[in-house]
């Protein structure tokens, strides 16, 4: 992933970062380049790694999920064994819509999606709870989302 981005490439990028189902002749012409070689430059960006993967975001509200809370785990054990059994196991979990592991006091920040603090007191008690390995939990329900996107974002070119 050595590759060198042009502004015509920044650009494709802002667009599809934020409608990535756009039609490639609407792509180009809000680049500024005509369709075929709109369409090799985004193929390249895909080959390169530049692009990793298209997803589709689901609403949680929508799902009956509306929640977000964020749960930092500190394991007892940091052994391969211990970290890739709860690895695997939060891995597993529907509710989990991300999972790091940071540096820090804490092992794991854990993002996940719930309904309400009875759905939040399920996912602890019947799932995280039972989850190998862990010695204690914070967690921190999100409130207001300041802002959300789903990649990096690139500074203009300059």
């Amino acid at each position: 992933m050595g590759r060198t981005l042009d502004s015509i490439d920044r650009r494709i990028l802002c667009e599809l970062r934020y409608e990535a189902r756009l039609k490639n002749t609407e792509l180009a012409q809000r680049v500024g380049l005509s369709p075929t070689p709109c369409w090799n430059r985004v193929r390249a960006l895909e080959r390169d790694g530049v692009i990793e993967r298209y997803v589709t975001v689901l609403h949680g509200k929508a799902l009956g999920l509306p929640d977000t809370v964020f749960v930092e785990v500190m394991l007892a054990q940091h052994d391969e064994g211990t970290l890739q059994a709860f690895g695997a196991a939060v891995e597993a979990l529907p509710e989990v819509i991300e999972a790091w592991l940071v540096s820090g006091e804490y092992d794991y920040m854990i993002k996940v999606a719930v309904a309400g603090a009875e759905g939040y007191q399920h996912f602890l008690r019947e799932k995280l709870f039972h989850l190998p390995g862990i010695r204690h939990t914070r967690s921190s329900f999100a409130l207001v989302c300041l802002k959300q996107t789903y990649s990096a974002s690139l500074p203009a070119a300059g």
